[in-house]
């Protein structure tokens, strides 16, 4: 939080009657930014969220005149990096991006920082659909043929994903409540080894971002189920989602930008005024677009509710369906 100046104890010294005195000039801050700001990444180089840090560079620097260095800290399910941007200065000369594990570490594990009293939000930047989807040969063509299906042969099916603690795993086992049924998890390290076990039908399902599934789709090696998202997606607009048989459903991919908590508001203002600039650029656009995520801000206020309401639901959902990191 950031706290004001008359909440310091100064006492009634004559030094502290002196620091009064200047205080304007010793507390004035010089416009944002006065220097350098480092933007880290709390993934390996070569992701999507790379892809991403590196459109924002280019735009970014152009709008304040500064430079933007990009910094690669990945480890510990991307906790690494963002435990450093929490004990950054709070200044705004140091961003981080956060993705989905942002909300859904603090539920699975004890991390070394508070991720809503630590960081502040400034917004999301971009989401992006899960698709649930089925071997070519499954029985099943929609959500409800496929639930019906599983509630028949209850430890019959099992399903895909990237990986423990990942969205499409939360999206997955959020299903399972709400549906009822019971379905055996099978978790891979990446998606891409899930895939062929899918497409030869030793593994029924699969839950994976839209964009990478949509090519097998188109050539026929896996069947679309439903998208996890509140609407249908612009990339396949002919995909229902599973909010339209189970209302009020909802689990995304997601991509924002957080900043140390303490940071002054009038500079995270500032940021999240100049990145719905760059948001708006045509080419930021296409390159979103390239990586499957649209851009989908909210204010930072907005964001730090965000990310504490979905903390407090996949804390639930960890608890009530006993989810273990592998």
């Amino acid at each position: 939080m950031t706290y004001p100046i008359s909440r310091r104890s100064f006492g009634l010294s004559l030094s502290a009657v002196a620091a009064t005195a200047v205080a304007p000039q010793a507390f004035a801050q010089p416009g944002f930014p006065s220097k350098p700001v480092t933007l880290i990444v709390p993934n390996a180089p070569g992701g999507a969220i790379d892809i991403l840090a590196r459109s924002l560079q280019l735009h970014l620097q152009s709008v304040w005149g500064q430079s933007v260095i990009v910094e690669y800290k990945p480890g510990a399910g991307t906790a690494l990096g963002t435990d450093f941007a929490s004990k950054a200065a709070p200044d705004g000369h140091t961003l981080c991006l956060v993705a989905t594990p942002h909300v859904i570490n603090p539920a699975m594990r004890q991390l070394p920082f508070d991720t809503v009293k630590d960081l502040s939000g400034i917004t999301i930047l971009g989401t992006s659909n899960v698709l649930i989807s089925a071997t070519s040969a499954y029985p099943a063509n929609t959500l409800k043929d496929a639930v019906d299906l599983i509630k028949k042969n209850p430890t019959k099916f099992a399903y895909a994903s990237p990986g423990s603690g990942s969205s499409m795993h939360f999206a997955m086992e959020l299903l399972k409540q709400r549906a009822g049924i019971e379905l055996l998890h099978a978790p891979f390290k990446g998606s891409g080894p899930a895939y062929p076990e899918v497409f030869s039908g030793r593994i029924d399902f699969l839950v994976d971002p839209l964009f990478s599934s949509l090519p097998h789709v188109k050539s026929g090696k896996l069947k679309p189920i439903a998208v996890t998202g509140p609407r249908r997606s612009p990339l396949a607009p002919e995909i229902p989602t599973v909010a339209e048989l189970y209302p009020g459903f909802n689990v995304q991919s997601m991509f924002g930008m957080v900043v140390a908590s303490g940071t002054p508001r009038a500079v995270v203002q500032k940021i999240y005024a100049d990145l719905i600039t760059v948001l708006k650029k045509p080419e930021v656009i296409e390159k979103m677009a390239a990586l499957g995520l649209e851009p989908n801000p909210i204010t930072p206020e907005q964001f730090d509710v965000t990310i504490k309401e979905d903390i407090e639901r996949w804390t639930k959902l960890v608890k009530s369906a006993n989810i273990k990191l592998d």
